[in-house]
């Protein structure tokens, strides 16, 4: 796993301004990719980061990067509660609702659209896409939007604005453990 791939594909999460990212990493072999996933976890655990491969399958892995302080924060809001309880995740702790969604995402069928609640995405546009599905969004950007669209562009900007300046910062040397901060 390549530090440019968690540059390019995790820059708001390192950065503090997310509670997780997700993306696909290839691989060649699945005892490499632990190990990856363990030192990635060594590394950036002292931020208050942690790696996760949510889902494996032949040479591609799903990898989650996450602030377990953060997402128990996300977690406790009303509308992210009453949906976690919907889909079966009842009161369990952050830790134990990850091990779920990563079940949830190891028997296949339809994606377990409750995974935007894991990525810092506002509940009340998981609750709209989950009950719209894609349509009647109001805006679309690293989610769907259903509720209120100028915060949610606004947090698009940054994302952006925040994965040029951490991609520029990496391809002038430097470290991913150096771009990540420390959790507050």
């Amino acid at each position: 796993m390549s530090d440019e791939l968690l540059v390019r594909h995790c820059s708001p999460t390192l950065a503090g301004l997310k509670t997780g990212n997700l993306f696909a990493c290839p691989f060649d072999d699945i005892a490499e990719l632990l190990g990856a996933v363990r030192r990635w976890n060594r590394l950036l655990g002292k931020k208050g980061l942690r790696m996760i491969p949510l889902r494996v399958e032949e040479q591609r892995a799903l990898i989650y990067l996450y602030r377990p302080g953060r997402l128990a924060r996300d977690l406790q809001q009303d509308t992210a509660r009453q949906l976690l309880q919907r889909y079966g995740y009842g009161t369990q702790t952050p830790v134990r609702c990850v091990s779920l969604l990563r079940n949830r995402l190891g028997k296949g069928g339809e994606f377990p659209h409750e995974i935007g609640l894991f990525l810092g995405y506002p509940p009340e546009d998981v609750q709209g896409f989950i009950e719209n599905k894609p349509n009647s969004c109001k805006s679309v950007g690293f989610w769907k939007v259903y509720g209120d669209v100028q915060k949610a562009q606004k947090t698009f900007a940054r994302y952006q604005k925040c994965t040029k300046i951490y991609c520029d910062c990496h391809a002038s040397g430097r470290s991913v453990e150096r771009l990540a901060v420390a959790e507050r």
